[in-house]
């Protein structure tokens, strides 16, 4: 594909200009899917008729003259959303039925105009950073096939790395788009809690999850995040909307920013610690704020026992998934055991709620200090698929936390956060940081990761893994 084409921008640019049909993209997205579904593994449903219909239909549209953001451009969403006509399994197994309707943000993407292909895969209930499960096999990393692409957004990362779609929406409950975005050399945004409606619900996963873009560029996600926000009068939270569309953000120079250095990992009751290589390049993400003029010191939020207020909010909300699936004896042993764990912790759930906004109080004194933090986003490098996939619940926890630590805390307070590329292993692994603020700050985040991003332009590093490849059963 041509690079002018690879973008969401430069094909909705290209559409708008008469450059490339939709069918053509749409057709060529999809032919893309099916030749690397045997490797890559990235999507759980595709629409194949109904996509080139719709493309059709943007088509005919174009050609009468009627422009949108989106129109005619293929995109994936997450199999965890409701899109009518369409099973919502969640990474589960069983026969799902159709939904009858669209969710708010499905409902969003298509008035832009744009053409869902399919639905990507992510792990049961997206518990884990990993993308493998019983339902669908293994999703694998396009930079290594070898390795994980991460979770629980892990399909909708690998499509966007691989380029088969040029932009995919996923959700992030404990880091679900940030993570596989740092495995995958990608731009992912884990917006304001409400940025994005819910709906048909009040929200996900207790408050926890919200969905989130994820894109080659700053610009790209910024402008799906444009597409995608608002709020409808069901959702619980309605964050006030930004003085300017995120695009604009992502073409405007931030003022001089005080960045807070973070390295210590939040406590999560298990042992962590930081992977020198991952340390380096977040330390020289650093040096890279400083020389576009930015103080960077050290600092360190009063995380405190943030983790007892996240779990009972997450474990119900896989006890409510849990009494959704048509066959619940086809789950995963260790979402069995999370269940009836969140069954548990239930009566904690109003306590765990009313807690927060004290930890929003303890954690952003912070942002006294300090305008902007910066992080790692996840502790290590991607592991190989099947590392962390463990037999047992506490085997799988203890693995994913050691991976894992820095993401969650965000979760809890409801505030935005970035992952950006931070560089390559020497084993050509992709590497990421993510770039946190307070409430509503979105806007800010976006426009210091594009001024990075210009002077890094991690964009034009690209998998070299050849999709076609068996990957090593070693």
């Amino acid at each position: 594909m041509p690079d002018d084409l690879l973008g969401l921008r430069g094909q909705a640019a290209a559409l708008a200009a008469g450059g490339v049909s939709s069918r053509e993209l749409v057709g060529a997205a999809l032919d893309r899917i099916q030749a690397t579904q045997s490797t890559l593994n990235a999507f759980r449903r595709l629409r194949p008729e109904a996509a080139l219909a719709e493309a059709d239909e943007a088509d005919r549209r174009l050609v009468a003259g009627e422009r949108l953001p989106l129109l005619g451009v293929p995109v994936a969403i997450k199999d965890d959303t409701d899109l009518a006509g369409e099973p919502t399994a969640f990474g589960a197994r069983g026969e799902f039925p159709p939904q009858p309707a669209d969710s708010e943000m499905v409902r969003k993407l298509k008035a832009a105009g744009a053409v869902i292909v399919g639905k990507t895969n992510t792990p049961e209930f997206g518990q884990w950073p990993f993308t493998e499960g019983p339902a669908f096999g293994v999703t694998r990393n396009p930079w290594d096939l070898d390795h994980t692409p991460g979770g629980s957004s892990g399909g909708a990362a690998a499509a966007v790395a691989a380029g088969l779609v040029a932009a995919a929406v996923g959700s992030d409950g404990a880091g679900s788009v940030r993570i596989p975005a740092a495995w995958t050399n990608l731009v992912g945004i884990k917006p304001q809690r409400g940025r994005i409606s819910s709906a048909p619900v009040a929200e996900q996963f207790n408050g926890l999850t919200t969905f989130g873009p994820l894109a080659l560029t700053v610009a790209d996600a910024a402008m799906l995040l444009d597409v995608l926000s608002g709020s409808a009068p069901v959702d619980r939270d309605h964050p006030p909307p930004p003085d300017e569309p995120f695009l604009a953000s992502a073409s405007r120079e931030p003022r001089r920013l005080r960045i807070g250095l973070s390295l210590k990992v939040p406590y999560s009751g298990m042992p962590a610690r930081l992977d020198p290589m991952v340390r380096t390049a977040v330390e020289w993400t650093a040096t890279a704020l400083e020389a576009l003029g930015h103080e960077v010191v050290p600092a360190e939020p009063a995380y405190g026992l943030l983790g007892v207020i996240f779990l009972p909010r997450s474990l119900e909300a896989i006890d409510d998934w849990a009494h959704r699936v048509p066959d619940p004896e086809l789950l995963d042993v260790r979402t069995l055991a999370n269940a009836r764990t969140g069954r548990m912790l239930r009566p904690l759930l109003l306590a765990s709620r009313a807690a927060e906004p004290v930890s929003r109080w303890r954690i952003g004194r912070i942002f006294r200090s300090v305008d902007v933090l910066l992080a790692p986003t996840t502790a290590v490098p991607p592991p190989r698929t099947g590392e962390l996939n463990r037999a047992t619940s506490w085997e799988t926890d203890q693995a994913i936390v050691a991976a894992c630590p820095f993401t969650w805390p965000w979760n809890v307070l409801g505030w935005p956060a970035i992952n950006v590329p931070a560089g390559l292993t020497s084993a050509g692994l992709p590497l990421g940081a993510q770039l946190m603020g307070p409430a509503n700050s979105e806007s800010l985040l976006i426009s210091l990761a594009a001024q990075l991003e210009r002077e890094q332009r991690w964009y034009e590093c690209r998998p070299g893994q050849r999709l076609g490849a068996t990957p090593s059963t070693a």
